[in-house]
């Protein structure tokens, strides 16, 4: 059997009826991803203040038994347009998470929501200890981590429109 050809970048998209701002507004709280998140339960945000660019903030995650944390930093902060964040784990680049926010309509009162992650585990003197402690502390072999992230922004992204839908709809 061939080995698995290894992905090193997913995305996933959905419509959402809400605002780019008000989509933007939601995403780039980080304490927020822990209602949307499977993996993600906790966020510790070390900056106060608006989040913006260099933001720095600590995910506390869980799958199955298996507890860990990663370090993160914002790195894009765009109101309306992109949030993204780098992950750091023990001082090693881990991956580059992100949202695009495109309005969508004549309008723009719809969003294309996309989130995307990126491994950045290629540099040959980090990516070997690196994937050893994503392996060690998730269970998850590097090789399968993309499958799993696909299937978790999936259920983020379901999530996260369920919830600003719910909060942009009439109520009567």
């Amino acid at each position: 059997m061939a080995a698995m050809e290894r992905e090193w970048t997913v995305e996933e998209s959905v419509p959402v009826a809400a605002s780019p701002d008000a989509v933007y507004a939601a995403l780039s709280d980080p304490r927020r991803m822990r209602e949307w998140s499977p993996e993600l339960f906790a966020v510790w945000v070390r900056d106060r203040g608006e989040t913006a660019e260099g933001t720095r903030f600590v995910g506390f995650n869980r799958l199955r038994w298996r507890i860990w944390f990663t370090n993160c930093e914002v790195t894009a902060a765009i109101p309306g347009r992109a949030f993204a964040f780098r992950v750091t784990s023990f001082g090693m680049p881990v991956a580059l998470w992100g949202y695009r926010i495109e309005g969508i309509g004549e309008d723009a009162a719809s969003t294309r929501l996309a989130e995307y992650w990126q491994d950045l585990r290629r540099d040959s003197r980090t990516a070997r200890p690196v994937s050893l402690l994503g392996r060690v502390f998730t269970g998850v072999p590097a090789e399968r981590r993309a499958e799993l992230n696909r299937r978790g922004m999936r259920a983020t992204l379901d999530r996260i429109r369920a919830s600003l839908e719910a909060t942009a709809a009439p109520r009567s």
